[in-house]
């Protein structure tokens, strides 16, 4: 399968013997596509993409280690995200190394409640991907978990409430809120 689009180079004095397989920036954008088509279509073999000892970090859930523990994640979502869809035409790639950056926007439904990047507050994000053996070995997603701007401005400096919430679950506690909001 990740034979059309990966190189294979062997490192003198690695000390387990065995080969190592390096990606281009090309190579490395091609699976970082791949993985945000997979992850708006609920496909479970997105695990494929992750390396068995993957690094996951998600506001809100923090990080998780070992490629099960994006389900961990994804089940923080179970009956309150109801679809999401990210702009693939307008994702920006930034590769460095065996890293890859991207920066872009998604829309979709949570909890009753729509964002839409460049249209409502939420929806912007940043991903930063780490490179092992042709896998994603580090997956760090960051963005705003108030993605639907449920918890509104704060009136005295026109920015959002840093109020806790989780994205993941149908409760909000709302008691942190000036009550002028």
């Amino acid at each position: 399968m990740w034979s059309s689009f990966i190189r294979r180079s062997a490192e003198a004095g690695n000390e387990k013997g065995r080969m190592t397989m390096t990606l281009n920036d090309e190579e490395k954008i091609k699976i970082a596509r791949e993985y945000f088509v997979r992850a708006d279509h609920g496909r479970p073999d997105i695990l494929e993409l992750l390396h068995e000892e993957a690094e996951i970090y998600f506001p809100k859930f923090g990080f998780g280690f070992g490629r099960n523990s994006f389900f961990e994640m994804v089940k923080g979502f179970e009956g309150a995200l109801e679809y999401i869809q990210h702009d693939y035409d307008r994702l920006n790639f930034i590769p460095s190394g065996d890293y890859l950056v991207v920066e872009g926007t998604s829309e979709g439904r949570i909890s009753g409640k729509a964002w839409a990047g460049g249209k409502t507050p939420g929806g912007r994000f940043c991903n930063v991907f780490k490179f092992r053996d042709v896998r994603i070995s580090s997956l760090h997603i960051y963005l705003d978990p108030d993605w639907t701007g449920l918890l509104g401005e704060d009136s005295s400096t026109g920015y959002r409430s840093s109020v806790h919430f989780n994205p993941c679950s149908q409760s909000t506690d709302h008691s942190a809120i000036p009550p002028e909001i």
